[in-house]
C-alpha cells in the first residue's frame, strides 16, 4: 500500500479490527494491526535562497565561517534520505588559488582555507563566485542534488584598532553616549576590560557607548577590549583595544582663604652683590583698586614679597578683581635706592560658603478637604543663597519628616531656588480634622566650604485636612434571607455593614408589622415579634437606612427581602354553611353532600386534605366519605335507610406534611446557611442529618369538625 509522504510525519498508526456476524455479534475479539510507513527518497534538497551572498573582510582568520549555504529535505530526517552534504564544485576566478574557500560538509558554513586566508587581497580580486552542491543520502554516491550559487564580496580589513578617545569627566549629556565604532560585518560583538559591568556597551552595528558620566578621580584611563564572533561562537580575528582617557575638569571645590593665607610671592631681581644692601630688596603695596572698606585687603611681606590676605571677609566687597600696585626698592627700601613697580591682578573666586536659607521658616497652615484630588498643588516654597557663583546657588529641597507614607511629592527647581509641594496620594480620611506637619530642608548641590547647614535651612509646612460629610456606603444594595416563620425571637437574620469614615446610625423603615429590630452599633437585624407568613405571603420587604450625623445629614438605603418559609401552624377547617344540607331516606341514587375545606398554610403544608369519619362503628356503618379533589369530598349514606332525624356526623379533617424525618420520626428542621467554614460539630450534624433521610414518615395534624345533617331537606346529585 502506498501512502503520501505527509503520512510520515506521524508515528506508526494502529488499527483495531473486529468481525461481527449478521446479528452484529462479535465473532472474535479486536485485533490490533500496526502500520509503519517506510520512507523513500522521493524528495530533492531545496535551497533556502536563490542566491547566497556574503561579505568577506581581509584579515579574516582561516576556518572562521562568514556565511552559510542551507537547504531542506522533506524526507524522513531520521534516515539518510534527508542527510544533506555540501561540497564546493567551482570557484570563479581561480586566482590566486583554486581552493581559496572551504565548506563544512554538514553545516554548509563557508570559510577561508589556510592558503586563502594568507593570499586574500581585495585589490587583486574583489568578487568570487562559487557553485556549491548539496546532496542527500549522506556520503553515498547516489542521491538527489541541488546547486547553490554563491557570491562573495571581498573588502578591505575593517577590523582595525579604533582611535583613542578623550572624554571629559562629569560630561553633562544624554546617556548612553556614543564614543567609538568598529565594523566586522554580521557578527556578535562584546566588550571586556577592567571597568564596572555595564559602564560601556556595544550594539549590533559595532557602535560603542559609555552609559554614564565618568570621574577622573576614580579612574583616569580605560582599556576596552572588543571581540567579534560569528554565529558559531568563533572569533573572526584578534580582539581590538580601545584606549579611553578621562580628561580632568575643575570639579574640586575651591578652598576658602582665611586671613594670613598666602596668595602669591613676588620676586624682584637685583644684580648687585647679594652680600650687600645694594641687592637687598624691600616690597610695599602702594595702592589697591578698588579700596576696601577698611583699607587694604592685602598685605605684602616687606622682605619676602609674599602677598597674603589681610581681611577674610571678602564677601563684603563686591569686586571680583583687585589691582595692586607693588613697589620694590633695593637698599632695603631706604632712601636713595633704585626701585621699580609692578601691577598684580588678583581674581576673587567665589566658594560655596553660604548655605541656602528659606525666605520664611513656616508655611501655612493650608486647609484642604479630605477628598482633594491627587495632583493638587499644596504650596510653593522659596530659598535664597548668598553665594555669587551660579552653580553654588543651585539648591535641592527634600522632606525630612512628616511624609513617611509619601502622601506628598516635592519637586525642586534648583536654578530658581523654588520647590512645589504636590498631593501624591489621597489625604487621610477621618471623622475630624487632621494635620500634616512637613519638615522641609534645602541643600546646595555643591558641598559647603567652611560652614554647615543651620536652622535657617529648614522650614515647616502645615497642611490641615478638613472632614467632608460623605454619604455612607452600604456593602450591598439589596439583602436577602430565607427563614421559617417559626424562627425564635432574637435570632440574628443578617448584619448590615456600611463603609463610612464618619459616624453613622442604621435604622429600619417600612417594618409595618414591627417584626424586626436593628442594632445601631453592630448593624445586626433581629426578629423581635413572631412571624406569620399567612399575613404577608412569602416575602416581607423592609428598608435599612444608614444615616450619618453630619450637617447636612447624608443617608443611603437598601432593601431587605425576607423570604418567610411556611410551617404547618394552621389546622384545616370547613368552608361554607351546611345547616340546610340534607339527605333523603330511603337513599336515592347519587344523592350526596359536597364538603369543602381549606388550610391557611402553604401548599406544602396543606393540600391534599384528608377527609375521614370519626372512629365510631355506628358512623362507619351508616356513612361514607369519598374524595373529589384535594379540598372537597362527598358525604353519602352507606346504607339505604336511616331514621329520619338530625344526625350528628363527626368528620375529621387532616392536612398532610411530607418531610425528612429523624430517627425518632420527627420532622427535621431546615437551618439557614452557616457563615464561614463548618466546624467539627456542624459537620457531624450534617452527616447525621443525611443518614436521617433514610427513614421517612407522613405525620399529620388533625382537627375534628362536627357537622349536623338534617335529612330530607335538600338533595344534591353529583
Amino acid at each position: 500500500m502506498l501512502l503520501p509522504r505527509t503520512f510520515l510525519s506521524t508515528p506508526p498508526s494502529w488499527l483495531h479490527v473486529t468481525a461481527k456476524d449478521e446479528d452484529k455479534q462479535l465473532v472474535f475479539n479486536p485485533v490490533t494491526i500496526t502500520i509503519a510507513v517506510k520512507d523513500e527518497n522521493d524528495n530533492m534538497p531545496v535551497l533556502t535562497e536563490d542566491m547566497f551572498s556574503g561579505i568577506l573582510s581581509k584579515g579574516t582568520k582561516q576556518g572562521t565561517s562568514f556565511m552559510r549555504v542551507s537547504a531542506i529535505d522533506l524526507d524522513d530526517p531520521s534516515t539518510s534520505n534527508a542527510d544533506l552534504r555540501y561540497k564546493i564544485l567551482t570557484q570563479t576566478p581561480s586566482q590566486p588559488l583554486e581552493n581559496m574557500f572551504q565548506v563544512d560538509s554538514r553545516t554548509g558554513a563557508i570559510s577561508l582555507s589556510a592558503e586563502g586566508s594568507s593570499l586574500l587581497d581585495s585589490s587583486q580580486v574583489s568578487n568570487y563566485k562559487l557553485v556549491v552542491q548539496v546532496k542527500d543520502l549522506g556520503n553515498q554516491s547516489l542521491g538527489y542534488r541541488a546547486l547553490a550559487n554563491v557570491e562573495i564580496a571581498v573588502v578591505e580589513n575593517t577590523w582595525i584598532t579604533p582611535n583613542p578617545v578623550l572624554l571629559h569627566e562629569h560630561l553633562n549629556v544624554t546617556y548612553p553616549k556614543k564614543i567609538s565604532k568598529v565594523s566586522q560585518g554580521k557578527v556578535h560583538y562584546y566588550l571586556k576590560g577592567s571597568f564596572p559591568q555595564g559602564l560601556f556597551s556595544i550594539d549590533l552595528e559595532g557602535n560603542i557607548y559609555v552609559t554614564r558620566a565618568l570621574d577622573r578621580e576614580s579612574q583616569a584611563e580605560y582599556e576596552i577590549q572588543i571581540f567579534a564572533e560569528n554565529e558559531d561562537g568563533m572569533l573572526y580575528n584578534e580582539p581590538l583595544e580601545l584606549l579611553l582617557t578621562v580628561m580632568d575638569e575643575n570639579d574640586n571645590g575651591d578652598v576658602s582663604l582665611h586671613a594670613g593665607s598666602e596668595i602669591i610671592t613676588l620676586k624682584a631681581e637685583d644684580y648687585d652683590d647679594p652680600k650687600t644692601n645694594n641687592a637687598k630688596i624691600a616690597y610695599e603695596i602702594l595702592s589697591q583698586e578698588p579700596q576696601g572698606s577698611e583699607g587694604f585687603l592685602f598685605h605684602i611681606g616687606k622682605d619676602s614679597g609674599v602677598i597674603t590676605l589681610q581681611d577674610s571677609k571678602l564677601k563684603t566687597n563686591a569686586a571680583k578683581y583687585y589691582h595692586l600696585l607693588v613697589f620694590a626698592a633695593d637698599l632695603a627700601g631706604t632712601e636713595g635706592g633704585l626701585s621699580s613697580t609692578c601691577t598684580v591682578l588678583i581674581k576673587v573666586v567665589d566658594v560655596n560658603d553660604s548655605p541656602p536659607v528659606f525666605s520664611q521658616t513656616k508655611y501655612g497652615p493650608f486647609s484642604f478637604p479630605e477628598d482633594t484630588e491627587v495632583g493638587t498643588l499644596i504650596t510653593t516654597i522659596t530659598a535664597t543663597d548668598a553665594d555669587e557663583e551660579i552653580k553654588f546657588k543651585f539648591v535641592n529641597f527634600s522632606v525630612e519628616s512628616g511624609n513617611e507614607d509619601e502622601t506628598f511629592k516635592i519637586l525642586s527647581s534648583p536654578q530658581n531656588g523654588t520647590a512645589s509641594i504636590w498631593l501624591e496620594k489621597v489625604l487621610c480620611t477621618c471623622a475630624r480634622a487632621c494635620e500634616y506637619v512637613l519638615i522641609v530642608s534645602v541643600r546646595n548641590d555643591e558641598e559647603l566650604v567652611g560652614k554647615e547647614q543651620d536652622a535657617s535651612s529648614t522650614a515647616t509646612v502645615h497642611v490641615l485636612v478638613k472632614d467632608v460629610n460623605e454619604a455612607p456606603v452600604l456593602t450591598q444594595k439589596r439583602y436577602e434571607v430565607s427563614i421559617p416563620e417559626s424562627i425564635a425571637l432574637g435570632t440574628v437574620l443578617l448584619t448590615v455593614k456600611a463603609t463610612d469614615p464618619d459616624i453613622h446610625t442604621p435604622s429600619l423603615r417600612n417594618d409595618s408589622m414591627n417584626w424586626l429590630s436593628i442594632d445601631e452599633h453592630s448593624g445586626e437585624v433581629r426578629v423581635m415579634q413572631a412571624l406569620d407568613r399567612e399575613m404577608m405571603q412569602d416575602v416581607y420587604t423592609v428598608q435599612v437606612i444608614a444615616q450619618d450625623k453630619g450637617s447636612p445629614s447624608m443617608m443611603v438605603t437598601a432593601d431587605i427581602a425576607i423570604h418567610i418559609l411556611d410551617v404547618n401552624d394552621n389546622s384545616p377547617f370547613l368552608v361554607g354553611d351546611y345547616s340546610k344540607s340534607h339527605l333523603c331516606t330511603p337513599q336515592r341514587e347519587k344523592q350526596s353532600i359536597i364538603i369543602s375545606a381549606f388550610d391557611l398554610d402553604g401548599a406544602e403544608n396543606s393540600v391534599p386534605l384528608i377527609f375521614a369519619l370519626a372512629n365510631s362503628p355506628m358512623l362507619q356503618r351508616n356513612w361514607r366519605i369519598n374524595l373529589i379533589n384535594d379540598t372537597h369530598a362527598y358525604l353519602t349514606m352507606r346504607i339505604s335507610w336511616l331514621e329520619p332525624k338530625v344526625h350528628l356526623v363527626t368528620i375529621i379533617l387532616k392536612d398532610m406534611t411530607v418531610c425528612l424525618c429523624t430517627m425518632e420520626g420527627e420532622c427535621m428542621q431546615e437551618v439557614g446557611r452557616m457563615e464561614g467554614k463548618p466546624t467539627v460539630i456542624s459537620a457531624v450534624s450534617i452527616i447525621v442529618g443525611t443518614l436521617g433521610t433514610i427513614g421517612m414518615e407522613l405525620p399529620t395534624k388533625t382537627k375534628e369538625t362536627r357537622k349536623k345533617c338534617k335529612a330530607c331537606d335538600n338533595l344534591y346529585s353529583p
